[in-house]
């Protein structure tokens, strides 16, 4: 019983370093990406993730501004903007 319990629990802990591993550190943090972000399109954030686009990883932004989305990605490494564009309210990526 005990063996299979530390089976288990080694199996799991490879895992989770597998998903793990697929996500990269980004050189650049979440609060620095929001700035660059919000210097570029003023507003709220409505929304913001680290995602996989485009063969790269990026940070990307919904950023109200008044009637409408405005989408800014910016790359985890460099800190360059990937990414401008208007949704409307409401729109799905």
């Amino acid at each position: 019983m005990i063996r299979k319990t530390l089976i288990a629990v080694a199996t799991a802990a490879l895992a989770t370093v597998s998903v793990n591993a697929a996500t990269p550190t980004a050189k650049l943090g979440m609060a620095k990406a929001r700035s660059i972000a919000l210097k570029a399109a003023p507003g709220r954030v409505q929304k913001s993730e680290y995602e996989k686009e485009g063969g790269g990883w990026r940070y990307s932004f919904d950023i109200r501004q008044g009637n409408r989305i405005h989408e800014i990605g910016v790359d985890a490494h460099t800190g360059k903007i990937v990414e401008d564009k208007f949704e409307a309210l409401g729109a799905k990526d």
